[in-house]
């Protein structure tokens, strides 16, 4: 890693109209959340509101603005080229900006998951840290996938939201066997797996949730750094 690129990505992310959003996506499901407690009894909607719209909805988001912010920027106006004239080494660009869009996934979009659940039934903490779980192996995953998805085209925020919506929401619900290749079916799997109170009708297994996980990462990572180390001084690939 890079102190100084880690300090201007930091600076780029918040500096941003993004960093707003990731500021209001998680306070908008707390908000919910806390209105749904007050209104209703412990628990009611947990899975739809900790689950499907904390862990499978907000938290995909804040990562892919957290990831888009950090790289996408640079590439899109060109200014990725002063610091690929450095004499830094490509991959470790890629691993320091990994981490800041892995930080701000981590508190923008698992801790409020957290929260969320704990606010919906506190009785249960059992099943909000499980949901909490769950959600910082998606923050992991989703962070180098979109990070290699802004790597790839200066079009990740429409690719990224049509990952979402479509492969991970509609065809995931439709269709039993993109569960082995969906980041949200791999953080349910694993929120299941410890905690009796989440019931995961068709899980992939543990294991493979885990080793999944860690080669969408390792692998976006990779895939970065490699795109980066292609760029032109031109601004090209």
């Amino acid at each position: 890693m890079n102190a100084t690129i880690l300090r201007l990505s930091a600076q780029a992310l918040f500096g941003r109209r993004r960093g707003l959003m990731m500021l209001v996506i998680p306070l908008i499901l707390l908000v919910l959340t806390l209105v749904v407690r007050l209104l209703t009894e412990p628990g009611t909607a947990y899975t739809e509101i900790v689950g499907e719209l904390g862990r499978d909805l907000a938290l995909p988001l804040v990562a892919l603005l957290a990831a888009t912010a950090v790289l996408g920027p640079e590439i899109d106006d060109g200014s990725i080229v002063y610091l690929l004239a450095k004499p830094v080494n490509r991959y470790s660009v890629a691993v320091s900006k990994y981490v800041v869009a892995l930080v701000a996934a981590l508190g923008f979009g698992a801790l409020p998951v957290l929260l969320a659940g704990l606010v919906n039934d506190s009785g249960n903490p059992g099943m909000s840290f499980a949901m909490l779980a769950g959600a910082v192996v998606a923050a992991f995953t989703y962070s180098g996938l979109f990070l290699a998805l802004c790597a790839f085209t200066r079009h990740a925020v429409v690719a990224g939201l049509l990952f979402v919506f479509l492969w991970e929401g509609t065809i995931g619900n439709l269709l039993d066997g993109v569960r082995w290749l969906s980041v949200s079916a791999w953080a349910r799997d694993i929120a299941a797996a410890l905690s009796d109170s989440i019931d995961e009708a068709a899980p992939v297994g543990t294991t493979y949730a885990l080793v999944a996980a860690i080669l969408v990462a390792a692998g976006g990572i990779a895939f970065a750094g490699w795109r980066l180390s292609t760029f032109s001084l031109t601004g090209e690939t």
